[in-house]
């Protein structure tokens, strides 16, 4: 059951984060779009997922989901060095610790906003730790719930 939960709010997080992107126009340049694309690739997995249930899918999924790792660590930093170079602009003569105080409050961009992207990969990957798909023995290849070559 807390797997269905779990699915649920990651369906319902990647639907809401895109229409969100969507209407602040992320995607006026080439790294904006990385997290519309993710989501359209994690809504394709689920999709597949739910078709299928099969392990292959959860192994997409999981990757899918490394992938929002990285692209909310990676934004994170496009962020901040975004609000970082605006203050710059604004006033050269502060110091870094001035910088870094502005930038964290900076209502735009951001810089934990694509904290979400991370938060949604973490809870794909909860949702696929220890999948009963995963458990499905194929011809001639390894359980991984006993480790025993069937």
């Amino acid at each position: 059951m807390i797997r269905r939960y779990l699915l649920a709010v990651l369906a319902l997080g990647l639907v809401g984060t895109a229409i969100e992107l969507i209407l602040l126009e992320h995607y006026e340049t080439a790294v904006q779009f990385v997290p519309l694309v993710s989501i359209a690739l994690a809504l394709a997995v689920l999709i597949w997922h739910r078709a299928t249930g099969d392990g292959l899918s959860i192994r997409a999924l999981q990757a899918t989901m490394v992938l929002f790792l990285m692209a909310g660590i990676a934004g994170a930093g496009f962020h901040f060095r975004g609000a970082a170079q605006f203050q710059l602009e604004i006033d050269p003569s502060q110091n870094r610790w001035e910088i870094f105080k502005k930038v964290m409050r900076a209502k735009a961009p951001p810089v934990l906003a694509p904290g979400l992207m991370v938060q949604l990969g973490l809870v794909g990957l909860v949702y696929a730790y220890r999948h009963p798909a995963l458990d499905a023995p194929d011809s001639g290849s390894q359980s991984l719930s006993d480790g025993v070559v069937k």
